[in-house]
């Protein structure tokens, strides 16, 4: 936003909704920061007043308390749930992170920059750089590196994170390593036809479950596309200030996915799925993709509510396991799917739910807030893993993928024999 500050241009878009605020405090009650800091600081009401601050200029870009505040922010957006006046705080979160992006030059900042602008930009270079990672988190070594005390702190929660991505290998939950004909539905009464946004991090560390969404959708009866030009959604972009290189993905994705006639772009990552299904307001001053970027978020459905729509089918195969779930944030308080997720697990044959205690609460994943706040982050996890151990479940279900690392990270930790899944992969055991 040249000329002006984009806090400033999306405070003056959110003025309406945010005169409406009656200063209620359900937003401060619903924020995990505030749960565990007590600072008003860092609730939602007390952070828009920080930005309102620096809008008016009351407040310098460079104050430490300002970054410090609202670097703290999980972006869970659970405030946005229980706001009565509707305020679209996710919205003005990242408007002023892409303030404070401008400001800052240290190294990491610098290198954080340089990662996402270079590397998460191209799919190519993308995969040469996670090639080491996923060598590494194969070997026995890496193992014991994580379960030692060699490494710094930062360093051994990258590996424990690393480690997570690792296929499961326990037989009763593996999933073929070839592609097998559904087992009811046939390419002869195939009439539906969807295109997958297969994600980054997800199409490089969670092969297994977008094979399983893939064969789920083919045994719905679709014809599935995965274009292979499509890139990074661009969330991690926007949630670290770096909007326009956000922009310019989602400007490539658009071009990707106008080229398909697919009924649906079905995605099975929560934040990669908020991410697009808010294209049209990200490009909402761009005069040529703005009417482009809503036909394209319009099209957008998070497999468990695409399934649901159009009738969900499990296979015969009954799994008899105790199941719990968590919902991500970006699911559950982003894009306000909450009853498809819940209603898939519930249809599963076999299955006993049992509900998860503050399961819209974040679990402290957060993209890699759990890198750069690793005590706050593990206070929420380990708050989420004691609920999740009074459940009894055998398996903790979440849809989101850096949901899933942090979780199965918490589950090692704490000696846990539960497994943690992306529902999609124990549906897809249904059809074997």
């Amino acid at each position: 936003m040249k000329g002006k500050m984009a806090i400033a241009h999306a405070l003056e878009r959110e003025a309406e909704k945010l005169l409406a605020c009656i200063h209620c405090g359900l937003c401060v009650s619903a924020c995990p920061t505030y749960l565990r800091l007590g600072d008003e600081n860092d609730s939602p009401r007390g952070r828009l007043y920080l930005m309102r601050a620096a809008a008016e200029g009351r407040l310098p870009l460079t104050s430490e308390a300002l970054a410090r505040h609202i670097d703290l922010c999980l972006g869970c957006r659970a405030c946005e749930t229980v706001c009565p006046s509707g305020v679209r705080y996710g919205r003005v979160l990242e408007a002023i992170r892409a303030d404070l992006a401008r400001q800052r030059r240290t190294l990491e900042h610098l290198s954080v920059r340089f990662l996402l602008n270079h590397v998460f930009t191209s799919p190519t270079r993308l995969r040469w750089f996670f090639a080491p990672a996923r060598w590494l988190r194969r070997r026995a070594f890496a193992r014991r590196l994580a379960e030692g005390r060699l490494l710094p702190t930062r360093l051994k929660l990258a590996l424990e994170l690393l480690l997570a991505t690792s296929p499961e290998v326990d037989p009763i939950f593996s999933l073929p390593r070839e592609r097998r004909a559904p087992s009811f539905a046939s390419t002869r009464d195939q009439k539906r036809r969807v295109a997958f946004f297969a994600g980054c991090v997800a199409r490089e560390f969670f092969e297994l479950t977008n094979r399983a969404t893939k064969d789920v959708l083919v045994a719905h009866g679709c014809e599935v596309e995965d274009p292979p030009d499509q890139v990074c959604c661009g969330a991690l972009h926007a949630h670290a200030g770096e909007i326009e290189t956000a922009r310019a993905l989602a400007r490539r994705n658009i071009r990707v996915f106008e080229r398909s006639a697919a009924e649906a772009i079905v995605v099975n990552v929560a934040g990669c799925g908020a991410m697009l299904k808010e294209y049209g307001e990200l490009l909402a001053d761009d005069p040529e993709y703005a009417a482009r970027a809503r036909a394209f978020a319009a099209r957008v459905r998070d497999i468990s509510e695409y399934l649901i729509a159009i009738g969900l089918r499990p296979g015969p195969r009954p799994v008899k396991l105790t199941v719990t779930y968590d919902a991500p944030c970006h699911l559950h308080h982003a894009q306000r799917v909450t009853a498809a997720p819940l209603e898939l697990i519930r249809r599963l044959p076999g299955i006993t739910f049992v509900p998860l205690v503050e399961s819209e609460m974040c679990c402290g994943s957060a993209g890699i807030y759990n890198l750069h706040h690793p005590e706050l982050a593990d206070w929420l996890l380990h708050r989420k893993i004691e609920h999740l151990r009074r459940t009894g479940a055998d398996v903790l279900l979440t849809g989101n993928a850096g949901c899933l690392l942090h979780l199965r990270r918490g589950v090692r930790q704490a000696g846990l024999s539960i497994r943690v899944m992306h529902p999609i992969e124990l549906l897809a055991l249904t059809y074997e």
